[in-house]
């Protein structure tokens, strides 16, 4: 372990009310976030890291508690893609998430009981809302943006709700809006955890019994989105778990099968059902092409440079809905560079392929 980078996450208390695109108000929420690096006096060397659907505000370092660094070690940290010898990085978690952030698992002030199904709907563009409040914490008036999958969405949101904060945006492996393909793998997800007989309605935090069958299964549907089919063939093929003959029964066989519910089995205890609810159906909405009128109409607001990565083996945000926010921009005599990598990892490559992407995002930073 690389003790020399310990970090710890911070929570900030808001207690100004927050409107929400679903009409309500959250009266008071708070904001988990980790920095790295020095701010600058002029306060201008700051990038903002937003995070993927299940990730949290520990994006690189170790807790002292740790055995494994944060989700984006390998590109955060001295001399990496996001330097932290020249910037100040900050990375939240998510409004509705549950690391830190005020979600459906905080406790709600009226009624001193966790919010559960009473926490409201959100949207992407209500946590920039909440980031944004972050970045004013700090008293920074200008930043950088960057994240891949959601994260690249949210990034997207912050250059043309805040365009004369944002300079530099680097949007991975992301889209300006869910497929249909897409939104239907998030609603199998859902119906998983609210058809899970121990869901009670979302009000399982004082409960022995969660749903946590649901909330593996739904991690078991997305994760098979985040791979390609390449890759699953490199690792699984076909072959059996320890064994060499079927047993001509419904228990796991093949390595795919284990592979999949040891990925469902860690997730359940990392990760509230809930959250996924509210975070999946938060992607589900955002359409920022609907909100403006077009991509174009949208980034005549933006001041930003924009840097633009795909995956040419990423099914889930495929490579032409990056190149649709390039044309876009483009049309708009926006300042933008775009790369699609090589690689057979699927939409998982923006967390594996940190060397190519380091590259880029040095000579584009």
């Amino acid at each position: 372990m690389n003790t020399d980078f310990l970090t710890k996450t911070e929570i900030l208390k808001i207690n100004e009310p927050l409107e929400l695109d679903c009409g309500k108000v959250l009266k008071e929420y708070e904001i988990a976030y980790e920095t790295y690096g020095e701010i600058n006096e002029n306060k201008d060397n700051c990038i903002l890291l937003l995070h993927a659907l299940t990730g949290t505000a520990h994006a690189a370092g170790y807790h002292e508690s740790d055995t494994k660094p944060g989700w984006w070690n390998d590109m955060v940290g001295s001399g990496k893609a996001f330097d932290t010898d020249k910037y100040f990085i900050i990375c939240s978690n998510m409004l509705g998430g549950c690391s830190g952030t005020t979600g459906p698992n905080s406790i709600n002030p009226d009624t001193n009981e966790p919010y559960g199904l009473t926490f409201p709907v959100i949207t992407i563009e209500d946590s920039v809302r909440v980031q944004k409040r972050l970045i004013d914490y700090f008293g920074i008036k200008k930043i950088i943006v960057a994240g891949g999958s959601m994260g690249g969405m949210q990034a997207l949101e912050w250059s043309v709700s805040y365009p004369d904060y944002v300079q530099k945006t680097i949007i991975i492996a992301s889209t300006s809006k869910l497929s249909a393909q897409a939104i239907a793998f998030n609603a199998v997800g859902r119906n998983a955890i609210l058809s899970d007989e121990n869901f009670n309605n979302g009000n399982y935090y004082n409960s022995d019994k969660t749903p946590e069958k649901g909330l593996a299964i739904a991690r078991m549907i997305g994760h098979i989105t985040y791979l390609s089919e390449d890759s699953m063939h490199d690792k699984f093929a076909r072959n059996l778990q320890d064994k060499e003959n079927f047993d001509f029964n419904f228990n796991v066989e093949f390595q795919v099968e284990s592979y999949l519910q040891h990925q469902g089995q860690i997730f359940v205890d990392r990760f509230d059902a809930n959250s996924y609810l509210y975070i999946t159906k938060a992607c589900d909405y955002y359409d920022v092409a609907l909100k403006y009128g077009s991509l174009e109409k949208a980034f005549e607001r933006t001041h930003s440079k924009f840097l633009i990565i795909s995956f040419s083996s990423d099914w889930l945000f495929p490579s032409n809905q990056s190149k649709e926010i390039v044309n876009a921009l483009i049309k708009t005599g926006k300042d933008v560079s775009y790369l699609e990598i090589q690689s057979n990892a699927g939409h998982d490559a923006f967390l594996l392929e940190f060397e190519k992407q380091t590259k880029v995002i040095r000579s584009f930073l």
